[in-house]
């Protein structure tokens, strides 16, 4: 008599499924719980994405309308200015303010920016090299940052000032006669630059000192076996492994210093006359300096800035595309 050989089905085993049975399909739960990791994802980003909106989207917006309109005071809490077009960039370049301020903006811009990040890196490079009492000088040089605004631009106000300022009285100790740096057409653009200067220090100090730290003491080492002096081992090794940290200090202290109208308003208010004129201190001036507020050309001179500001962001972005493609 013949016993079959083929065995008998097997049980299921505990969570699996019998032997020969198609896969079951995927449980509901995976997809719903797909769907809840969306929904946290979302709402992570809705605060992000509100405060952008409300701060960013929404002042830009109505930069652009107060510019395509002509606001007076009434219209602007009432409503119903009437709709004027490129009629306010025209009237605004064509002012005979708009070429002194733009210049004063690229001097004062570019000076600032050239002179505070070369003091700032040369201090960065002097405080590398751990030292006694370094970290309190590192503080200390940060000072010119945590304060207020108007106390710094007050504190050079006083010195500067032509009577009784400090500078002019060094400077009659070295036998050099009294300068008005604040009242003289020719010094009050000096005067609130090299201000301007003091207070950038601080930033570029910090992130080129930070951006120092991240490059290997090996390299150093190997270029001092190799004869290269300090200088070389800085233009050489420093310098270029500091350039994508030297290029983001660069645009923000451009971005930054564009729109400065604190110091120069609190040193100058931008004059004597036009002599220290910006074009931020042009658009506060037009919406807030005067007794009657003129807010389309305010907007227009800001989104003009906001243009030259965007202008040098992408030209940032080209560079870095260009530099890491070679």
């Amino acid at each position: 008599m013949d016993i079959s050989t083929k065995s008998a089905p097997r049980a299921p085993e505990a969570g699996g499924v019998a032997a020969g049975e198609p896969p079951s399909a995927p449980r509901p739960r995976i997809r719903v719980r797909g769907r809840s990791t969306q929904w946290a994802a979302f709402a992570f980003l809705a605060p992000l994405i509100a405060y952008l909106l409300a701060f960013y989207a929404y002042p830009l917006y109505r930069n652009i309308d107060l510019s395509l309109h002509d606001y007076t005071v009434r219209s602007f809490v009432q409503g119903g200015a009437e709709f004027t077009g490129l009629a306010n960039y025209r009237d605004v370049m064509g002012s005979e303010a708009f070429g002194p301020a733009l210049r004063n903006t690229l001097v004062f811009t570019l000076v600032s920016i050239a002179a505070q990040y070369a003091i700032g890196l040369a201090l960065a490079v002097f405080f590398r090299d751990n030292f006694r009492l370094s970290g309190v000088l590192r503080g200390m040089f940060l000072v010119p940052w945590l304060l207020p605004l108007i106390v710094s631009g007050s504190t050079w106000s006083w010195m500067l000032n032509s009577d009784n300022g400090i500078v002019n009285a060094a400077l009659e100790a070295f036998g050099i006669g009294q300068i008005n740096w604040l009242t003289d057409p020719g010094w009050a653009l000096t005067s609130v630059i090299i201000a301007n200067i003091w207070l950038g220090i601080p930033f570029n100090l910090v992130i080129l000192y930070s951006g120092l730290q991240n490059i290997p003491r090996d390299l150093y080492e190997a270029a001092a076996l190799d004869g290269a002096n300090a200088w070389q081992q800085f233009w050489r090794v420093t310098f270029p492994l500091l350039r994508p940290v030297s290029a983001i200090t660069l645009l923000l202290g451009l971005v930054y210093t564009l729109k400065v109208v604190d110091v120069i308003w609190i040193m100058t208010t931008g004059g004597p006359g036009s002599a220290s004129t910006t074009l931020a201190v042009w658009s506060y001036r037009e919406a807030f300096g005067t007794g009657l507020p003129d807010f389309s050309p305010a907007a227009t001179i800001g989104n003009l800035l906001i243009v030259i500001a965007l202008a040098f962001g992408f030209l940032y972005l080209h560079l870095q595309r260009r530099q890491e493609r070679s």
